[in-house]
């Protein structure tokens, strides 16, 4: 007994270790964010400030509009988000519970895509942007991301893991396939659509390339680009950039925070007890 309480210890100070060790670079970027531009430059460098310096918040607002980069990678994200998981939870259901001709080719066709990387097809995307008189706006930075291939997928597998006595007991109670899939189906998998939900949120969030080629203005530039432009506003300001860096990932922080629930659950669901 003692053996195995010494060994849960051991782990968890290891767990404790590798989790300071992450997360030591995000803590260091909100105690920079605090201090002066002395403290920044000086040598030994300071981990702690010695007071809350604010103007480096009020700077960064000052040099460029945050919140509205800020509120551009919200409706982007939150858009491609639904669209996603819209998409991929009424294929992944075509795919895993219903039967047509050709289900599989079709399959892995969609599923071949997942191995064309992405700058591959940046420039057949753009040009069809740019054809259809969407540059510049929240279009463009959603229409090519509203599905996913590896969303797809998994709602496949998350609909394949029901089992097949529910979809057959509801056909003969008179349910057909919109009402399964509305009724039973999407209510079954929530936590496979949360944690895909996290997951594509916050790859959306995080996008820079794709954003800067198909936006001009600044008022419809993403968060990721909007800390280029401050660092190229001023140099080698780190009080502001700092600052903007971390009002940038309180949003994505939040959105992991609130969904964790939903994306263990998505990561430990495997069977449906009843």
């Amino acid at each position: 007994m003692a053996v195995r309480k010494s060994v849960k210890w051991l782990f968890f100070l290891i767990n404790l270790v590798v989790a300071l060790v992450l997360i030591s670079p995000l803590l260091y970027a909100l105690n920079a964010s605090f201090m002066t531009e002395g403290e920044l430059i000086n040598y030994p460098p300071a981990l702690i400030p010695s007071s809350f310096y604010l103007r480096n918040y009020s700077d960064a607002l000052h040099m460029a509009p945050i919140f509205r980069f800020i509120f551009n990678s919200a409706v982007v994200s939150v858009a491609c988000t639904a669209a996603q998981l819209l998409t991929g939870a009424l294929a992944g259901y075509a795919f895993g519970v219903l039967k047509f001709k050709g289900q599989k080719v079709l399959f892995f066709l969609m599923l071949a895509t997942m191995m064309i990387p992405g700058q591959a097809i940046i420039i057949a995307n753009y040009l069809t942007v740019v054809k259809m008189g969407l540059i510049d706006t929240f279009g463009a930075m959603i229409l090519p991301y509203t599905a996913s291939a590896f969303c797809i997928f998994n709602m496949r597998q998350a609909f394949m893991s029901l089992p097949k006595e529910l979809n057959e007991s509801a056909k003969i109670d008179g349910c057909n396939s919109l009402q399964f899939f509305v009724r039973i189906g999407v209510p079954l998998t929530k936590p496979f659509l949360g944690s895909l939900g996290i997951y594509t949120f916050l790859s959306v969030w995080n996008q820079y390339l794709w954003p800067l080629l198909v936006t001009n203005s600044v008022q419809m530039r993403t968060v990721q680009i909007g800390i280029g432009m401050l660092q190229n506003a001023e140099g080698n300001a780190y009080g502001p950039i700092m600052a903007a860096a971390i009002m940038i990932l309180v949003p994505s922080v939040l959105v992991f925070i609130l969904g964790q629930k939903s994306l263990i659950s998505g990561l430990t669901a495997g069977a449906i007890k009843g």
